[in-house]
Order: structure tokens, then C-alpha cells, then sequence
């Protein structure tokens, strides 16, 4: 089974240009440790919320854009023999003197995929979401979940993937679990939706809330707390 390891970043506008030159120098290490797929996506229209956003969850402070990131491997044994080689490359320690960004507020985390639908098409934009699901409701959020897939397939999707948590550590300054305040019986959901477009997902959001299938769409989980925003790739390797 497929497995991925997703993070979110607080990045300095300013330092966009040094951000992306650092994931493009060092994609093709993550491609030499395992990763079949590497992905960050600079944040464009991340909203504020009322009890939890993605500002928040990296507590990002003015002038900080939130990245929304993820690494794919063919399996989770293949994402943890890739961290062990990572913890043990030089490489790595020049990354991690060298970051645009401050790291201790970089929230992580692996996630196994419940749901992975495709389609046709190129990824020019996307969707990113953290969700805090009951453990209990794991079943009934998948069967919601590929049924929402399948809407945004038709409305112009190219993937929808879901990601129920797996190995989602605590941290000390931030972690996917604050980010959604989750209780203590609850499972960090890490979701995103690929786009060919921003206006073909503005388009396809419109006629997704227009739709009475959606109005119908229950929801397993919280949706207050329920973290989204989207997001222009800058890296896709």
C-alpha cells in the first residue's frame, strides 16, 4: 500500500524564490531515498478561520505564506527506510542549515491512503485540507469520502486522495493533532484534491455546492474544526 508523509510550512513571502530553489535542489535526494512523487504547493488562497486554519496550525506570523507539502512512497516500509537513510546523509544537514523557513513550527506526519481516485489531467492547482476524524468513524469517513471523490472527479478533478493517520507524532511548538484540536479519540485526516486549474476548481467548487448530492453529504467528523485552503504548486517532481 501506498504511503505519505505530509507536512505544512510556515515560508517568509520573501523567501519564496530561496524556498523553491531549496525543494528543487533536494527533490531528486528525496527521489534517491524512495519517494515516487515530491510536492509543495505555495499557499494562494488559505482562508482565516473562527476555531482552527492553516495559519494557525504553523502559528504563522505576518508576512508567512503556508506551504502545504507532500512526499508519496510505494509503501510505509519504503517511507521509513527512506528516513533512515535521510537521518544519516550529510546532505540532509545542509538542508537543515540552510531552510527559508523556521523548522520548529513545520508540522509532519505519516499518512496511510484510504481513498486515491484519479483521472485524466495535468495538477495546476490544489486543494489541501486537515481533518480530525473519530477513530470509531474510520469506515463512514472513507465511504463519505470516496463518494465526495467522485463528485469532484466529474467536476473536473484529476486525483482526490485521503490519508488517515498513521504516524502523526506530537511536537513541541506545533503538530498536525493542535492544528485541528484534536480530542484525544480522534485521527488527523490528511486530504488534498488536484486541480488542472484555479478556475477550473473555482468552477468545479460552484457546482459541487450547487449540487443536491451534496446537500445530502453527511459528515463523520467535525467540520468546524476541519482545516482547508488552496494551494499553487511550485515544485511537482
Amino acid at each position: 500500500m501506498a504511503y505519505v508523509q505530509g507536512f505544512v510550512v510556515a515560508v517568509p513571502a520573501a523567501n519564496k524564490e530561496a524556498y523553491a530553489k531549496l525543494a528543487a535542489d533536494f527533490a531528486p535526494v528525496f527521489r534517491e531515498f524512495g519517494a515516487t512523487r515530491v510536492v509543495e504547493a505555495w499557499g494562494d488562497d488559505v482562508p482565516d478561520g473562527k476555531l482552527t486554519d492553516f495559519k494557525g496550525s504553523v502559528k504563522a506570523e505576518p508576512g508567512e505564506v503556508v506551504v502545504f507539502s507532500w512526499h508519496e512512497y510505494a509503501s510505509k516500509e519504503a517511507a521509513t527506510a527512506a528516513y533512515g537513510k535521510m537521518m544519516n546523509d550529510p546532505r540532509m544537514k545542509e538542508m537543515g542549515a540552510s531552510m527559508p523557513f523556521d523548522g520548529k513550527r513545520m508540522i509532519y506526519g505519516g499518512f496511510a491512503p484510504i481513498v486515491d481516485e484519479r483521472s485524466s489531467g495535468k495538477t495546476g492547482y490544489v486543494d489541501g485540507y486537515l481533518v480530525p476524524v473519530p477513530a470509531g468513524n474510520k469506515e463512514a469517513y472513507r465511504e463519505a469520502a470516496a463518494k465526495a471523490a467522485a463528485l469532484f472527479k466529474e467536476f473536473g478533478a484529476v486525483r482526490v486522495v485521503e490519508a488517515w493517520g498513521d504516524d502523526v507524532p506530537d511536537g513541541k511548538v506545533t503538530d498536525f493533532k493542535g492544528a485541528v484540536k484534536a480530542t484525544p479519540d480522534e485521527k488527523i485526516v490528511y486530504s488534498w484534491v488536484e486541480w488542472p486549474s484555479k478556475a477550473v476548481r473555482d468552477e468545479g467548487w460552484k457546482k459541487m455546492m450547487a449540487d443536491e448530492r451534496m446537500k445530502n453529504h453527511t459528515m463523520p467528523f467535525d467540520g468546524k474544526r476541519m482545516i482547508y485552503g488552496g494551494f499553487a504548486p511550485i515544485l511537482d517532481a
